[in-house]
C-alpha cells in the first residue's frame, strides 16, 4: 500500500531555533498513528508541518506522492481537518458549525444537511442540534468539533491532545468513541497525546519526540520494553512516576 504521508530529511525552525527534526517517517493509509512526548517536544509542531502552516527549513513532506510545496494551499486544505485542544466554534447553533465547512465548499443544502445530521447522530449530539455553542459544556464542544472535521471527509485528520482539557470521564469516554470511528472509517489520523497509555488505546504504532526530534516509531509494546536511547527511556519513566 502506498504511503499517504512521507517524510524525509525534515527540519522545522522557530526563531531561528530548531524545533523539530525527522529523518524519515511514512504513514500508510487508513492508519492513526499517536505521537506521544514531554511539553514543548515539538509534537505540535509536526501537526502544524503536516498542515503546510509551518515551511520547513529543510527536508520533504509528501501528501499522496506530492511535495506539499506542489500542492495548491486550497485543494490541499481540503484534503485534511484540525481538531484542537480547545474547540474553535462559531457563535452559532451546533448544526450551524457542523455545517459550516460544508456551506463553505457550495454542497447543496440538502446534501449539507444530510451530512451535518449523520455526524451529529454518530458523536451523540443530535439532541443538540439547536444549541448554541456558547450554551455547551466542554464535552460537548469537543464532540462538535470532531463531527465538523469528519463531516468534510478528510484523508487526514489531524488532532493535538483533543481530550486534555476534560474531566476524566469525559476524557475517557470521547477517547473511546474516537477509537471505534478511525477504526470503523479506516481513515488516517494523527493523534497527539503525553500519554503512553492513551496512545494504545487509539494507535496502532505510536512515534515518540523528544527534545525536538522523532527519536522512536514502533508498537506501544516494542516503545515501551525497548526504548531507543536514554533520553526515551526517561520519558517513559516520568510518565509512569
Amino acid at each position: 500500500m502506498n504511503p499517504l504521508i512521507e517524510i524525509n530529511d525534515l527540519q522545522i525552525k522557530r526563531n531561528e531555533r530548531v524545533a523539530l527534526e525527522v529523518e524519515r517517517l511514512s504513514i500508510p493509509r487508513g492508519e492513526t498513528l499517536t505521537v506521544v512526548g514531554p511539553n514543548g517536544a515539538g509534537k505540535s509542531t509536526l501537526l502544524q508541518a503536516l498542515a503546510n502552516l509551518i515551511r520547513p527549513a529543510r527536508g520533504e513532506i509528501r501528501f499522496g506522492g506530492i511535495p506539499l510545496c506542489e500542492w495548491n494551499d486550497l485543494d490541499y486544505r481540503r484534503k485534511i481537518a484540525f481538531v484542537f485542544q480547545s474547540p474553535l466554534l462559531m457563535d452559532m447553533t451546533v448544526e450551524q458549525n457542523v455545517a459550516l465547512g460544508l456551506k463553505f465548499r457550495g454542497m447543496a443544502r440538502e446534501q449539507v444537511h444530510a451530512r451535518a445530521r449523520e455526524w451529529m447522530s454518530r458523536l451523540g449530539i443530535e439532541s443538540l442540534s439547536k444549541r448554541r455553542a456558547s450554551q455547551l459544556s466542554g464535552g460537548e464542544a469537543q464532540r462538535v468539533s470532531l463531527a465538523r472535521a469528519f463531516v468534510l471527509d478528510p484523508e487526514l485528520l489531524l488532532l493535538d491532545e483533543p481530550f486534555a482539557a476534560l474531566d476524566p470521564p469525559t476524557h475517557a469516554s470521547l477517547l473511546d468513541e474516537l477509537s471505534s470511528l478511525l477504526a470503523e472509517d479506516h481513515r488516517t489520523a494523527i493523534f497527539v497525546t503525553h500519554n503512553l497509555k492513551e496512545a494504545a488505546r487509539v494507535g496502532s504504532r505510536v512515534a515518540v519526540i523528544v527534545g525536538g526530534k522523532l527519536k522512536q516509531v514502533g508498537t506501544p509494546r516494542q516503545v515501551k520494553s525497548h526504548p531507543v536511547d536514554e533520553d526515551v527511556a526517561v520519558f517513559l519513566k516520568e510518565m509512569q512516576d
